[in-house]
């Protein structure tokens, strides 16, 4: 059973294994992975793994704080995915959840799972409403959001091409 778990430099080998699957680039959507990252070596691994549990970026106007978690099955990563709680320009583009499933985990309901997850933990926020956005041509993240009632609020173009921009409304904490 997957479950999610926070960024950990002892996954440094599974990591690696699921990053080679996606193929070169940084690419893999709720990693927070930036080209200047250099994450082969495990002191630059430990160096990605320590940004992602940082403070928020104090220089926005709006800081935005990122929840990272790693979807892993035992010592295997699935995937990763990331809860932006804020508003600034980034969110406003990519929307506050973004999440990607390597290759050979997609179709079992790895992303349906992680999503509702993160949506918990967004309530437990104070969050009442989540952006999401996927690229117009991925039809299965775009099922995996409407499952979990997201709206098409309309497509926009970016500089990654047309997106697909859902509102999923999740209420309030009931705790």
């Amino acid at each position: 059973m997957p479950e999610l778990i926070a960024p950990t430099t002892r996954l440094h080998a599974a990591w690696l294994e699921a990053h080679r699957e996606w193929g070169p680039g940084v690419h893999e959507d709720g990693f927070g992975l930036r080209l200047s990252d250099e994450v082969g070596s495990l002191a630059g691994f430990a160096a990605w793994v320590a940004r992602l549990s940082g403070e928020p970026d104090r220089a926005k106007a709006v800081p935005v704080r990122t929840v990272y978690r790693w979807i892993v099955d035992g010592d295997r990563v699935l995937g990763g995915i990331a809860l932006r709680h804020g508003f600034d320009e980034f969110v406003e583009r990519s929307g506050h959840i973004g999440y990607g499933v390597r290759p050979t985990a997609r179709g079992r309901g790895v992303a349906t799972w992680a999503l509702g997850r993160m949506l918990d933990e967004a309530r437990v926020l104070g969050m009442s409403r989540v952006l999401a956005v996927c690229a117009t041509g991925n039809i299965a993240s775009a099922r995996t959001i409407e499952r979990h009632g997201g709206v098409l609020e309309g497509i926009r173009d970016t500089d990654l091409g047309p997106a697909r921009r859902y509102w999923i409304e999740i209420g309030a904490s009931s705790t």
